[in-house]
């Protein structure tokens, strides 16, 4: 997001991890809400294979906005779980990562990338929706991905194919 002149960032901001942009009479002009989340990542039948979820018609990895005090990196943990039952996250790669640009009202997707053994997902019920966040799931391949995700992750999985090409 373009941050406009004679503006500031003010980190912290608010209940959950969100940016506020300030103008210099202190009065919020934006807000960027961060959401977190992990692009799980399996070596199985001789290739990488990334974790996607289906909402509705929507396919992304599995993620949610960062709760009060919590760490990024950990509110990234915490949805896998959530979401699709992966508790055996290993960061093999590192725990860098990449965000997307702002998109619906301002939130920023913060993906890392980790390996899992785990095979067969399950998507929990929200105690929230009384029901699961999502409908499918699927390992995929970053190609089959790429057919798959929406434009705003394409350099997101770009990022993740480079990280585990460069493993192999």
């Amino acid at each position: 997001m373009a941050i406009p002149a004679a503006c500031a960032v003010r980190r912290g901001y608010g209940p959950n991890k969100v940016e506020a942009i300030v103008d210099t009479d202190k009065k919020v002009v934006a807000i960027r809400i961060l959401s977190c989340g992990v692009v799980p990542v399996r070596f199985a039948w001789g290739k990488w294979q990334l974790l996607v979820l289906r909402a509705y018609k929507n396919w992304d990895f599995p993620k949610g906005i960062v709760e009060a005090n919590e760490d990024p990196l950990d509110a990234a943990r915490r949805e896998t779980a959530e979401e699709s039952g992966i508790t055996d996250l290993e960061f093999v790669f590192g725990e860098d990562y990449k965000e997307t640009v702002p998109y619906a009202n301002n939130k920023v997707a913060r993906y890392y990338v980790a390996e899992t053994r785990t095979e067969d997902i399950t998507l929990p019920v929200s105690e929230e929706l009384g029901r699961p966040e999502h409908h499918e799931w699927r390992w995929v391949t970053c190609d089959e991905a790429e057919d798959l995700l929406p434009p705003r992750l394409t350099h997101v999985l770009e990022w993740v194919r480079n990280r585990i090409d460069n493993d192999t």
